[in-house]
């Protein structure tokens, strides 16, 4: 994973724009936008598109949402549950409201999970999770890091496919 951050997807987010972060490809985009009300998620003058269960089918995200996504709930939330970092929730996460901000809090995320998962021991891998765990209660900690790990290159390429379709798309 570390390769692939490092040599792959972190030099392939080099350069997003505002204007690419907020890009919409199509319309309906589920988005970070500015807040509305303050029924909505996060703890800052931005908020994310949300629903769970997710609509069928679910909504196009833009690069602020997948980066948001990415930061919050695939990095910083397993990071708090499984290596004891930083309380952090889609409810209370202050969302970016620009590209370069939203890169620095991946970049924290990422240097965080990678920083537990490096100090995690062969038998702390092993250990199975248990209830508040979903569907990873019977699992290892070892399958969280392969999803994780997984969830990262999956969005990662999401997200540069956006880039380059936006790139292509408005020549």
């Amino acid at each position: 994973m570390d390769w692939h951050w490092r040599e792959r997807l972190r030099p392939r987010l080099v350069g997003l724009t505002d204007e690419e972060y907020f890009w919409e490809p199509v319309p309906d985009c589920w988005t970070v936008r500015p807040r509305r009300s303050e029924s909505e998620r996060g703890g800052g003058r931005f908020t994310v598109d949300y629903a769970f269960p997710a609509p069928v089918p679910a909504p196009v995200t833009t690069i602020a949402w997948r980066l948001a996504h990415l930061t919050v709930h695939v990095l910083a939330k397993r990071t708090e549950m499984y290596f004891g970092g930083p309380s952090i929730d889609y409810d209370d996460h202050v969302y970016a409201g620009t590209a370069a901000a939203a890169l620095e809090h991946l970049d924290r995320a990422y240097d965080n999970w990678s920083s537990g998962m490096r100090a995690a021991t062969t038998a702390e891998l092993g250990r199975l999770l248990g209830p508040s765990s979903g569907p990873f209660t019977d699992r290892p900690l070892a399958t969280v890091v392969l999803h994780v790990n997984r969830e990262v290159m999956h969005h990662g390429a999401e997200i540069a496919l956006l880039r380059d379709l936006y790139v292509h798309g408005r020549e």
